[in-house]
């Protein structure tokens, strides 16, 4: 039989604007009759609608092209934040005076260091301590003479700065936010470890090498910037390819629409649990984060624990695909597989688990079941994921009104969101880290960051769909439609509180997308038992964490459904914590809600519609 496709009808759904094209007008003259001396006549309908017309074509061509140049950024939004920010600050002459007054004991403080430095041949107790976080000042040659002066000075006038954009009386949460978040890249780009003249790490290395370093440095610049102009990955990312290096983890495509492809896991133990699991990955990115390199796959980790586990991979959307929304997605990707799996194990309920974007998908279409009183799902799991976005981290930063409008009218000219610019936005989030630091190792020290199976994952990016990611950033970011019950499926509003099978929900205490306190509401939003656990890492990191590498620990905690609250800080209290990795502890959990183990199901489901069509990783995933 063959293989059961989705097809997706552009004319069922809601008619969409289409991407904007600038489109020839037709001049219309003026009646000749007309006296001269006549009063103007009112325009013409089709006058307002080609003016019209001609505007949003203009405005468009305009702000798609502003937005190349500035990363998708609205020079408006940022505009109106500094200028709320400026003006509060001229009106407040008290926290002008602080600010002076911090600066002069600032001055004082860095005197008082210069002159312990000469007195100690260039030695002496620094005035301001870096934050835990801040490597770039940790090697020996910094706290020698003249450079411990220089960093000495930066550091003081960084936290100067935070002071300035912080705590001003009358300035929005949000435009503090943006200036502190501005100015403080605008810093991380002027600190002296980015420069040969007042960095003494590089300048070492130039000795050592006799210049050599920067011969290589310029090498690495150019082989990169090749990759760029060609659209080509990073380098290194060659020793990581899905199916040879990761996503190796034996299966196949058990079904293929024009948005997903399911891939379902060989069994590896005799007998599995009768509950399979079902994993959707967030859209931008490759579901391979969940199945890198075999000791570090958590799919290969749940079928040695006895699942049968079937995951999705997202088809990376072109411009053909603007019109692809958020209920796209549930119905053609989360529902239809969801399908595949009862196909292949009927009469079974499912342990359905979303990471990051995925969980936000999942808990959409988990609520819409319970509205439905579809009851195919045994446990929800979400890692790192949102339902509520009202403290959503640094990403909201920029979510408001007139940087949405700004970023639509990119994406209406491409019909699509670039990877390169997410990744730039995901980037700044850690400049330190990801940016300058990258840029001083491979181009001024001359050296190549090793790459690892995530950070080569990483690299490989998707593209979001222009309706989609419209639809996922006015409705769930800027109005937070689904913590609030506006969000709709089908057309009819939903609510998490309709859930009421268990949830497992996981957070990482560094995470910069999903920030951990953001995916600790859902406590608030479900009347259900809830299982929350804290683990150490980031967004990544702390999800992919493998048993058997050292270090890391975790809290965790359950709230039944009829348990009392606990506000987060509460709970980080009270939560025992264990070491090593989160993985063991969830399946505990999943087991504790499965059944008893039972003979695996076949691969597919040929005579209902599902037979294997090729071996995983399937062919979506290697779509660039």
């Amino acid at each position: 039989m063959p293989a059961r496709t989705s097809s997706m009808s552009k004319g069922s759904r809601t008619s969409k604007s289409q991407p904007m094209t600038l489109t020839a007008l037709t001049a219309h003259s003026a009646p000749a009759s007309i006296p001269v001396s006549a009063p103007p006549s009112s325009p013409e309908p089709w006058d307002d609608a080609a003016l019209h017309q001609l505007r949003d074509a203009l405005d468009h061509i305009t702000h798609a092209g502003l937005a190349r140049l500035t990363a998708g950024l609205s020079p408006a939004a940022i505009a109106d934040a500094f200028m709320d920010w400026a003006v509060n600050l001229a009106i407040s002459p008290g926290k002008q005076a602080e600010l002076a007054t911090r600066g002069a004991r600032k001055w004082a403080r860095l005197a008082q260091f210069a002159s312990r430095c000469m007195i100690d041949d260039g030695t002496g107790e620094p005035c301001i301590e870096p934050p835990p976080q801040d490597r770039r000042f940790a090697e020996r040659e910094w706290q020698r003479w003249p450079f411990n002066l220089i960093q000495q000075s930066f550091l003081l006038q960084q936290q100067w700065w935070n002071n300035a954009t912080t705590n001003v009386d009358g300035v929005t949460k949000q435009h503090q936010a943006v200036v502190e978040f501005i100015t403080r890249q605008i810093l991380d780009m002027a600190s002296p470890s980015n420069f040969i003249a007042t960095n003494p790490v590089v300048q070492r290395r130039i000795l050592e090498t006799g210049g050599q370093n920067l011969v290589q440095g310029f090498r690495n610049f150019l082989d990169d910037w090749e990759r760029i102009v060609r659209s080509k990955p990073p380098a290194g990312t060659e020793s990581f390819q899905p199916g040879r290096n990761v996503a190796v983890t034996p299966g196949k495509v058990i079904y293929r629409s024009t948005l997903i492809e399911l891939i379902q896991y060989n069994p590896t133990t005799g007998k599995v649990r009768p509950e399979p699991i079902l994993i959707v990955p967030a859209w931008i990115m490759k579901y391979y984060i969940l199945d890198l390199s075999p000791e570090n796959s958590l799919v290969r980790y749940l079928t040695d624990q006895g699942f049968t586990v079937f995951i999705i991979s997202w088809k990376n959307p072109t411009a053909e695909d603007w019109d692809l929304g958020l209920d796209d997605y549930r119905k053609l990707g989360v529902m239809a597989a969801l399908d595949a799996v009862n196909a292949v194990a009927p009469d079974r309920k499912v342990h359905a688990v979303g990471y990051c974007l995925g969980g936000t998908l999942l808990s959409i279409a988990a609520a819409a079941m319970a509205r439905d009183g579809d009851k195919r799902l045994a446990t929800l799991s979400l890692l790192a994921a949102q339902a509520d976005f009202r403290e959503a981290g640094e990403l909201t930063l920029f979510i408001n009104e007139s940087q949405l409008h700004f970023l639509e009218d990119l994406m209406r000219s491409q019909g699509y969101l670039d990877t390169r610019q997410m990744a730039g936005a995901f980037q700044l989030l850690r400049s330190n880290d990801l940016i300058w630091s990258r840029l001083i190792r491979h181009y001024l020290m001359g050296e190549r960051t090793p790459l690892n199976d995530i950070m080569a994952w990483n690299a490989d990016a998707t593209r979001m769909p222009y309706r989609m990611h419209v639809e996922y950033l006015r409705q769930l970011f800027l109005n937070n439609d689904l913590a609030e019950g506006r969000f709709q499926a089908d057309d009819r509003p939903i609510a998490i509180s309709d859930i009421r099978v268990p949830i497992f929900a996981v957070g990482t205490e560094r995470d910069h997308v999903a920030p951990w306190r953001s995916t600790f509401k859902i406590h608030l939003l479900a009347d259900t038992d809830v299982t929350f656990l804290l683990t150490t890492g980031g967004h990544n990191v702390g999800i992919v964490a493998d048993p058997s590498r050292a270090g890391g620990s975790f809290q965790v905690l359950t709230r039944s459904a009829t348990g009392y609250y606990l506000d987060p800080d509460t709970w980080i209290k009270i939560a025992p914590r264990f070491e090593g990795s989160w993985w063991p502890e969830w399946t505990r959990w999943l087991v504790s809600h499965s059944s008893e183990l039972t003979e695996p199901p076949p691969l597919g489901a040929p005579a209902r519609g599902y037979p294997a069509l090729c071996d995983a990783p399937g062919t979506y995933v290697l779509q660039a």
